[in-house]
């Protein structure tokens, strides 16, 4: 593999999520994020004086200086949930650049506890508020189910196939302390759950927790004397569909995922058949099916019952979504940042749920109702 195209290698050498996850009533959004830099700073040795670039969703001026630092890269790409992949993805182009020698991204959500959070009232001016709003949709899970029906008569996706989904995210959670839902679940225990909106079961929603997470990022040679095993960033993809779910160009099928994809398989020099684990966001049951197809791992229309034979779940032969994902694990509201989380523990080992001989880890994640895509490859062996 040519990962790098004989570019600089640049490293994650700092990962750590905030130290309370779930309901966090008591913690603004700000303190969630410097409660996340803190673990991130701690876990790599590093100090809020090595750092001179940073990225959030958040704004990144108003971070730094809450922060302590002095930055010469500032990133505040904000796109959804997958916002983090695109940051990891401009931060590692910055210090190949020699922009500046050490990045934050950074993290932190009261999706639950609404801290210190304006209104969840969209923007009447928008697309969606012109030209879908106006028919009822009043949020993600009135959103993005379109698409999912559209491919279930398209290719046959049974309720159980979808419900498998979070079946085996729960086995998965029930591995993993930190998870927020950690019971056993069945299909039967899926299909008979609240119907949110069809043909979505409240147990194939995502969570609503609050919570966080930072990365820091310096260059190869930098990490090696760092104490933590660096986890390389090998490829990376990113783009965009539409902001409007009712416009997406195939229901079936997200172009950003396909094309955030393709650019980070090629950059890293893989194909799926070299990864070793693998991290999809999964804000509602249909995305790690999406995904699947789209990054190649199956053929058009086959995920359903690839997930139902039990190929992701543990022991099988693709481990998706060890942490639990959005669906058992948490889910702030954006999640891309818990995925990367789960990808650098995998590499590093330390997973609560460890995977043997994991070498190359895909973090893919998606922003707003497939508007958006961000797909990172990542391995522990240097470039």
């Amino acid at each position: 593999m040519s990962p790098t195209n004989g570019r600089a290698a640049v490293a994650i050498v700092g990962a750590a999520e905030t130290t309370r996850l779930g309901v966090i009533p008591d913690v603004a959004e700000i303190e969630l994020h410097a409660d996340a830099v803190r673990n991130a700073l701690s876990d790599c040795g590093l100090s809020v004086r090595d750092i001179d670039g940073i990225a959030c969703t958040a704004n990144p001026v108003a971070l730094a200086h809450y922060l302590g630092i002095t930055p010469t890269y500032l990133d505040g790409t904000s796109v959804g949930g997958c916002s983090f992949m695109l940051h990891v993805r401009h931060a590692a182009a910055a210090l190949r650049s020699g922009l500046c020698q050490a990045v934050l991204v950074t993290h932190g959500q009261s999706g639950r506890s609404r801290v210190g959070v304006g209104g969840r009232g969209g923007d009447p001016s928008s697309l969606q508020g012109q030209f879908e709003a106006p028919y009822g949709p009043t949020g993600p899970p009135t959103l993005f189910p379109i698409g999912v029906l559209r491919y279930m008569k398209e290719f046959g996706l049974t309720h159980e196939q979808l419900a498998s989904v979070a079946v085996v995210q729960r086995q998965w959670a029930a591995r993993n302390p930190r998870a927020m839902m950690r019971d056993p679940i069945t299909v039967d225990d899926v299909l008979s759950s609240r119907m949110i909106a069809y043909p979505i079961h409240l147990l194939e929603c995502c969570l609503v927790t609050d919570g966080g997470g930072a990365l820091v990022l310096t260059s190869a040679p930098r990490a090696r004397d760092l104490p933590q095993p660096p986890v390389y960033i090998l490829g990376t993809g990113e783009s965009s569909e539409t902001p409007m779910v009712s416009q997406m160009e195939d229901f079936t099928s997200s172009r950003a995922f396909r094309v955030s994809g393709a650019k980070a398989f090629a950059e890293a020099g893989i194909t799926p058949a070299d990864v070793d684990h693998l991290m999809i966001y999964d804000a509602f049951a249909h995305l790690p099916i999406y995904g699947l197809e789209d990054l190649g791992f199956v053929g058009r229309g086959e995920a359903g019952a690839f997930i139902e034979a039990g190929n992701t779940a543990p022991g099988g032969r693709l481990p998706l979504n060890t942490n639990g994902g959005g669906l058992s694990y948490t889910h702030t509201g954006m999640y891309g940042m818990f995925a990367i989380q789960e990808s650098v523990r995998q590499l590093r080992g330390t997973a609560p749920a460890q995977v043997d001989g994991v070498e190359v880890s895909v973090a893919h994640g998606v922003g707003g109702m497939f508007a958006a895509a961000g797909t990172l490859v990542l391995s522990n062996r240097e470039p």
